[in-house]
């Protein structure tokens, strides 16, 4: 070995590294001085998961129900939500950048559950629709981004610790679990219109439980701008991530806007819907599970096409039965489905992302597979459906999920290709 070489290889003090090798693109780098998580810290995070996404489920499942009860209609409830995925856009990127700007995860989520704890408790003193618009963009401008700033932070403790995505994810997929099933069955005895009190408490032991997060930092100095970032996300092989992501993301999102409506025009009672949804929801359990001690053994893409051909069958099977019973089973896929592709795809972003700005870059890929696709899906999938019908709906939905299935597999086979590998 030359000299030269040698000092190639023999980095400075200040450019010590601990090496983790990336499954597609090579070595990724963890700062070497860099504090190993805590038994006591993974604790409390995934404590916050749980926590967090039981405020989530009432957000979905009840806040609905919650302003029916207020005598507001459907149309007007709609609106409500329809506020969500536009506020989330500017939201995510707001939140995201200040995350990267002023290197701190933990102090921006605290700031954000005292905003969404102020906005709910305005919520209940008010009733005027107009006031409850106000109230519900304010909302969402401090709920939806806590989610990929969560995310953010357990990628950046991961990095140090070894430990897998899915075996802190899967505390979110119980919480939500659990507040669906104990708050449902609670709220059902006592009242929907008690929905806001219960959210108020989830959201103040988030926020308890937030003061004790240990914040973790790409390794920036504060000094992240825009320019460098812009730089980033112009990459050909994240854009076309991103891109194909838009496309499995659609179905999904169309699932989530119209599988209600489906499931009523064949009949089904709100039991039934409610069964429907806790079945997609436990079903990622054992996935993530699974993942967490296998995830790493497989490639990403080829988990993503997978994910998407499986979204492609899901969703065909829905546009063709007609008894309600049968949607659950079918439900059951989402553990295939969702289940691969959020642990998978957070997985691979990391390697196309550097930390420095992995909550922006967090918050980019929330705003293309929740709010863009959620807005796509919900003006073609209301569109289609009241031309066609909701199975020609769901016949859209499996096309866009065969569609991404298939730019994975061309994806997969051009990176191999271009490395020189055999495909596949």
């Amino acid at each position: 070995m030359t000299t030269e070489l040698k000092e190639r290889q023999a980095p400075s003090a200040n450019e010590r590294r601990t090496r983790r090798q990336g499954p597609e693109t090579g070595p990724a780098f963890v700062p070497e001085d860099a504090a190993v998580p805590t038994v006591r810290d993974e604790t409390v995070m995934r404590s916050f998961s749980f926590a967090f996404y039981m405020t989530m489920a009432l957000t979905v499942s009840f806040f609905p129900l919650y302003f029916s009860s207020k005598g507001y209609s459907n149309l007007q409830i709609g609106a409500i939500y329809s506020i969500g995925p536009f506020i989330g856009i500017a939201a995510n990127l707001f939140w995201g950048f200040a995350s990267d700007k002023l290197q701190t995860i933990r102090k921006m989520i605290i700031v954000m559950l005292c905003g969404q704890l102020l906005t709910t408790i305005v919520l209940t003193q008010i009733d005027a629709i107009a006031w409850i618009y106000v109230a519900m963009t304010a909302y969402n401008f401090f709920h939806t981004p806590i989610n990929g700033l969560n995310d953010s932070l357990t990628l950046l403790s991961i990095r140090r610790s070894g430990k897998s995505y899915a075996s802190f994810r899967i505390w979110g997929s119980l919480g939500f679990a659990f507040s669906s099933v104990v708050f449902g069955s609670v709220l059902h005895s006592v009242g929907v219109e008690h929905t806001i009190l219960f959210a108020l408490g989830t959201i103040t032991l988030s926020l308890v439980l937030a003061f004790f997060l240990k914040d973790r930092v790409g390794g920036g100095s504060g000094s992240v701008k825009f320019s460098g970032f812009f730089t980033i996300v112009r990459q050909p092989s994240l854009l076309l991530f991103l891109a194909l992501i838009f496309t499995m993301s659609f179905a999904h999102r169309t699932n989530d806007g119209f599988l209600a409506l489906t499931m009523r025009g064949m009949g089904a009672s709100d039991t039934v819907i409610g069964w429907a949804w806790m079945a997609s929801s436990l079903s990622e359990v054992p996935m993530f599970f699974w993942l967490s001690k296998n995830g790493h053994r497989f490639k990403e893409l080829p988990l993503l096409m997978v994910a998407s051909f499986f979204y492609a069958v899901r969703f065909a099977l829905v546009s063709i039965v007609s008894d309600p019973i049968w949607i659950i089973p079918l439900q059951l896929m989402h553990s295939i489905t969702f289940g691969i592709f959020l642990v998978t795809a957070l997985r691979y972003i990391q390697q196309l992302i550097p930390d420095d700005f992995r909550a922006t870059g967090q918050a980019i890929f929330n705003i293309v597979w929740s709010c863009l696709a959620g807005l796509s899906s919900g003006i073609v999938g209301g569109f289609v459906s009241d031309v066609w019908g909701l199975p020609v709906t769901y016949r859209v939905a499996a096309a866009s999920g065969l569609l991404a299935c298939i730019g994975f597999l061309i994806t997969h086979y051009y990176q191999r290709s271009r490395a020189g590998k055999h495909f596949p």
